[in-house]
């Protein structure tokens, strides 16, 4: 008799696995994001920023309208949170396996999110870095996402070139759901205290076209820095191009 309940409770603990895991919706995949639904968002909803950070803000738009953008995405690094999911015009493919989701995004290599699902907490004395600790959990059909130990030097950017660093302590809740099958809202809330008023909601949509079979492909930022040669040895690799005064590449003959 003891075996026969043991079993049973086995049994309805192993059904109630079975019936959590199947309610959590498919996000697997690769996610394409909403470009236009962004440009949209630079005018319409635009961050809170502190009176003395607005005007930095403006004079980046200025100088992009005036065909002299500031590259925020630049020396390789990493588009680190919120800009990866703020701005991105790449796809990401969306990975889950036991205890873990794993983001990757395609162009610059260093596009990789960790969002743990294992019931860990953020760590007491976390190494910064530009993407942050994420930690995740589901309620209902939304994956409530939160993420801190971000690096003071992440941008929070609406574009590729008006972005401003959040300069520290900054903390991000995200809420991943499908809108519909192929649609996925990520609804955020970025509290910066250094450079925002209050805390910015705003909402990302990506789509995912599963008919097409999208892949992400393989980029590396600085690869147009770059020309192929050898080394000493006569291996194959790439070498810095030539540039002019100005900085700007020359032009490969």
């Amino acid at each position: 008799m003891k075996s026969a309940i043991v079993c049973a409770v086995a049994g309805a603990l192993a059904m109630s696995s079975v019936s959590r895991a199947s309610a959590e919706p498919d996000m697997n995949g690769v996610w394409v994001p909403d470009v236009k639904d962004q440009k949209r968002q630079e005018t319409e909803n635009i961050p809170p920023w502190k009176p003395e950070i607005r005007p930095q803000f403006e004079h980046l738009v200025a100088e992009e309208k005036a065909g002299r953008p500031f590259l925020v995405l630049s020396h390789c690094l990493p588009h680190g949170m919120p800009s990866w999911m703020l701005m991105t015009h790449n796809a990401f493919e969306w990975l889950t396996t036991p205890g873990r989701i794993t983001m990757l995004g395609e162009v610059d290599g260093n596009r990789m999110r960790r969002i743990y699902l294992d019931g860990r907490p953020h760590p007491e004395d976390p190494d910064l870095t530009l993407h942050g600790h994420s930690i995740g959990h589901w309620e209902g059909d939304t994956l409530v996402v939160d993420t801190t130990a971000i690096a003071p030097q992440a941008y929070i950017a609406t574009s590729e070139a008006a972005g401003i660093p959040n300069n520290g302590d900054m903390h991000i809740v995200e809420r991943f759901h499908l809108e519909k099958p192929n649609v996925l809202h990520d609804e955020m809330e970025i509290t910066a205290p250094k450079v925002l008023t209050t805390t910015w909601k705003t909402t990302r949509i990506f789509r995912r076209y599963p008919e097409r079979h999208y892949e992400i492909t393989e980029g590396e930022c600085e690869q147009e820095d770059l020309v192929a040669g050898k080394d000493k040895y006569g291996n194959d690799i790439f070498i810095l191009n030539a540039q002019n005064p100005d900085g700007s590449v020359r032009a490969v003959k």
